[in-house]
Order: structure tokens, then C-alpha cells, then sequence
């Protein structure tokens, strides 16, 4: 077979939700690693009162282009934005469009869906399936087509224990949802939500899985192969170490930890967290495309599905998070932190309820009310209330784990030649986790908040101080505790007497012990 950017020379791709974090990514990666591809044509519709041409501008001159717009000065030409919108009848396409797109494109990347995982059925439903399924109408005209590739999410058959690389069959009939849930309106739709998802925490996972199943069955003689990513996060090294540009996923988790706000959630110590960096997402993709493209005329009869996740190859579990999430924001900390980073993860939901009362609300409320008192608008216990909702919809996924087969993914690299694997790098057990989380964390205060890293003096100098309070205001709790409680009982004067006392033998133990040992 030929190398990945010998493939995709001369080639025209179509990708859906172009603008999206997957889809913006995937964009930069093909044009500047494969600068043979004739066109990358972009499904984007018109937001706020900007045009397709307009929000594809906006995004190239984003941070994320910089290498490759030192590489390739004139990549912008290659781009074609298209005007659609995928909850449309024939995805808002224009005719024009629909023929231009039926003769030229080669190969289709669907990324594009909802990932709001408390999103409404019917939403979600017309964003995840029914986008699916128009993509897959769409593909059928297209006369030169020689891959689909449909970007799904490891956790679309997550009410699973172990889940293989095959597409699951729905526990319902998607046509027969498809029509119900069209003539339903949806406080309706709201209240038969739960007893239709079974088993499946939301309605992106279970939407999801639909959706492949949908795929599976309507592909008929296209050549199509699903990857299905875990948790999405910041870059390990393409095309720079950590980037990131939102809040999404255990992003904003970080930085809500960082700032000393988010102080504890839900989450098993033990459970294994399936991070996946975004480049390592996009590579897989890539190859996946090349490899079904090369082997389109003896391709197997079943949909390859690649696995794209970290946990059963190189494990790193949620408590490990929590212990690089404090050591990288104290090195490294957030400009103007609320308090030190003190971020713990409890598996018992009655220690969590109280760290969440005394932690998060009372302080909350605490502040809100010295703001009410300098004529200052609360906003706090409002913060709070947001980050909780999105720490909620967390914690299915931080307090289990999964078993993912990878067997595809590791025939799909070792089809690979040794410079394809250095270019278009997915061997996770190359990935050092320490590292990656200091980078992800240093992400998000240099992509995501656009803190300049000369102001680091000052953050470190701020959380001194910040220390220095806490330390001033526990000092002055005990001596309040003293003076209130044990000065006045006998009993506590003397258990206080005897636990000094241990305190003092203890050390003057320890200290003959180092003397004797020098």
C-alpha cells in the first residue's frame, strides 16, 4: 500500500462539524501532514450573523493554524466552506452544493453531533441519528466515494461491561424511534426519556449507539469504518504540547480545580480514566481512512470499528488525576486563584455530600454575602450551581471503568510503515502520563484562558498569600476552639495535655534517633 500522505494526494475530503473541536483538529492535521489534498470541503452553518466563509476565516486564524500556516502559506485555498445546517431537510444543502459534493469528494469524515450529555432526546436524536442518517443518504450519491468514516464515542455501548470493536444492536428498532419521537412533542418525549434509555447514563450515549447501528444497516456497498474515542482531551504533541480551546470534558474540570473553586467530586480512586489526547484521536482517524481506502476492493464484510482508548493499554486511574491536577496548578498556578488548589475525588457519596456543603455551598454563600455588603452582585453560589450540574453528568464515567478491545487498532499500526507511525503517531504506550498532565494543565491556562506565562511570578506570589490565609485563619480556629471548648472542661484540658504531651515525646524520640544515627 501506498504511505498515508501518498493516499490522500490528489484526493478531495468532506468533513461535518468542521468547526467543532475533533473536526477543527483533524482540518489542521490533514492539510499540514498530507499537503497533496486537493480540498478539504467544510459543512458549516451560519451562526449568529456570520456565514460559513466567515466562521471558517475566523477559525484559521486561530493558534491552532500558526505551524501550519508557517508550513503552507497558502492552505487557506484548499478550503471550501459549505453552507448546511444537519437538523435541515437534505442537510440545508443547496442543489449547487449537492452536485459539487456528489462529483468531487473522495473520502467523508462525519464528526459532527451534540456532545451536551444531558441534552434532550429530541435533540439529540436530531443531531446524532438523524444527521447520521442523511450523512449516509448524502454519501450514497456521491460517485467517487471511497471511505466513510463516522467518529462515534467508545461509550456508546458503555451499559456494557466489556465492549469489542463491533457495532451493537440497539435494545430498539431506531426507525421506530425515529418516527415516534418526530410526532411526540417533547415534554412527552422528557418523561419517556428515562424508561427509553435503559441502562445508558444520557441521551448522548445512548443516541450514539443508535446512530452506529443506523450506519451499519443503511451503508449498504459503502465502504465505511467507525472510530469511536474515549474521553477527548487536550494535545500530546501536535501540533503543540497541551492545546486546547474549551471547556469541554474534564477541561473545565481542571481549571475549576485550578482555581481553587471545584473542590471535590464524585469519582472511584481506582476507576481507570480513558483520557485520549486529540491528536492521538486524529491519527487514528486518519489511518483509519487510509487503510479502508487502500483496501476498498477487498475490504472485509463487516464495518471495521477502532477502539481509540488508553485504559487497557496504558491504565492511568482518577485518583492519579487528582494527585497531577494539584501538583501542576501549585507549580504552575491560575492568575488570581480563588483559593490553593485542594481538589479530591471521593468514592463514598456521603463524604462527597459533606466536602461538597462545607467546601462548595457555605463558602459560596459566604462570599455572595460579603459581596451583597460591599455593593457588589453575587455570583458564587450561581458558579456553583453550574460547575455541580456539570460534575454531575461526570460521575457515571469517573466511577467506572471498562474493558475496550483494541485488537483493530494494533492490526491498523502495524499496516502502518515506520514513517507513517512517527508522523501520524497513536501508540499510547509511548504516553507518559506526568507529563501529558502537566501539559494539559498548561493548557488550559495558556489556550483556554490566554494567561501569558511572564504573569507566573504573580499567580505563585498570590498563592503564597492565599496560603498564608489559610494557615492565619486555622490558627485563630483552634485558638477560638480552645478558648470556647477545652479552656473550660477539665476532661479536654487533660485529653489536650495528653495529646501534646505524645506530640513532644514523639518528637524528642525522633530527634535522639537522628542524633544516634549521624
Amino acid at each position: 500500500m501506498v504511505n498515508i500522505p501518498e493516499y490522500y494526494e490528489g484526493k478531495n475530503v468532506l468533513i461535518t462539524g468542521g468547526t467543532g473541536f475533533i473536526g477543527k483538529v483533524l482540518m489542521e492535521k490533514l492539510l499540514r501532514s498530507c499537503p497533496g489534498v486537493k480540498a478539504v470541503y467544510v459543512m458549516v452553518r451560519p451562526k449568529a450573523g456570520h456565514s460559513p466563509q466567515a466562521r471558517v476565516a475566523d477559525m484559521i486564524n486561530s493558534k491552532l493554524f500558526e505551524k501550519l500556516q508557517d508550513d503552507q502559506p497558502g492552505f487557506a485555498e484548499k478550503i471550501i466552506a459549505v453552507s448546511s445546517d444537519l437538523t435541515q431537510p437534505e442537510l440545508g444543502l443547496s442543489k449547487e452544493d449537492q452536485n459539487i459534493l456528489a462529483e468531487h469528494v473522495n473520502i467523508v469524515f462525519h464528526c459532527a453531533a451534540t456532545v451536551r450529555f444531558n441534552e434532550p432526546l429530541k435533540d439529540a436524536m436530531q443531531l446524532n441519528v438523524l444527521a447520521a442518517q442523511k450523512m449516509v443518504a448524502l454519501a450514497h450519491k456521491i460517485k467517487h466515494l471511497e471511505v466513510y468514516i463516522h467518529v462515534s464515542t467508545a461509550y456508546a455501548n458503555c451499559d456494557r461491561e466489556l465492549i469489542e470493536e463491533v457495532v451493537y444492536p440497539p435494545p430498539v428498532d431506531y426507525r421506530k424511534l425515529i418516527d415516534t419521537v418526530e410526532w411526540m412533542d417533547e415534554k412527552l418525549v422528557s418523561v419517556l426519556t428515562p424508561k427509553l434509555i435503559g441502562e445508558h447514563p444520557n441521551t448522548y450515549t445512548y443516541t450514539k449507539a443508535l446512530a452506529e447501528y443506523l450506519v451499519q444497516q443503511e451503508a449498504g456497498n459503502l465502504n465505511v469504518a467507525i472510530v469511536r474515542p474515549s474521553i477527548v482531551g487536550a494535545s500530546w504533541k501536535e501540533p503543540f504540547p497541551g492545546w486546547i480551546d474549551n471547556f469541554n470534558g474534564p477541561s473545565g474540570i481542571f481549571i475549576a480545580a485550578g482555581k481553587g473553586i471545584l473542590r471535590t467530586m464524585r469519582a472511584s480512586n481506582n476507576a481507570v480514566a480513558d483520557l485520549v489526547p486529540v491528536d492521538v484521536v486524529i491519527n487514528t482517524i486518519l489511518a483509519a481512512a487510509w487503510y479502508s481506502g487502500s483496501q476498498r476492493l477487498n475490504r472485509p464484510k463487516n464495518i471495521l470499528v477502532y477502539n481509540c482508548t488508553t485504559g487497557g493499554i496504558n491504565p492511568f486511574h482518577w485518583g492519579e488525576v487528582e494527585h497531577h491536577i494539584n501538583m501542576s496548578f501549585k507549580t504552575n498556578p491560575l492568575d488570581q486563584a480563588f483559593r490553593r488548589p485542594n481538589f479530591r475525588m471521593c468514592s463514598n457519596p456521603f463524604t462527597n455530600h459533606y466536602w461538597t456543603t462545607v467546601s462548595h455551598t457555605l463558602l459560596a454563600l459566604l462570599y455572595d454575602g460579603y459581596l451583597r455588603l460591599t455593593g457588589r452582585k453575587p455570583r458564587m453560589m450561581k458558579t456553583i450551581t453550574r460547575l455541580h450540574k456539570a460534575v454531575m453528568v461526570l460521575e457515571y464515567f469517573t466511577s467506572h471503568s471498562w474493558v475496550w478491545n483494541t485488537d483493530t487498532v494494533a492490526m491498523l499500526m502495524a499496516q502502518m510503515s515506520p514513517e507513517d507511525k512517527r508522523v501520524f503517531n497513536f501508540d499510547v504506550r509511548q504516553l507518559h502520563w506526568a507529563e501529558y498532565m502537566e501539559n494539559y494543565c498548561m493548557g488550559t491556562k495558556k489556550y483556554v484562558l490566554n494567561e501569558e506565562l511572564s504573569g507566573l511570578p504573580a499567580a505563585r506570589k498570590h498563592l503564597k498569600k492565599l496560603r498564608n490565609i489559610r494557615y492565619t485563619f486555622n490558627t485563630v480556629l483552634v485558638v477560638l476552639i480552645w478558648r470556647v471548648f477545652i479552656a473550660r472542661s477539665q476532661m479536654a484540658r487533660n485529653i489536650w495535655y495528653f495529646v501534646v504531651n505524645l506530640c513532644f515525646k514523639f518528637l524528642s524520640y525522633f530527634r535522639a534517633s537522628s542524633t544516634m544515627r549521624y
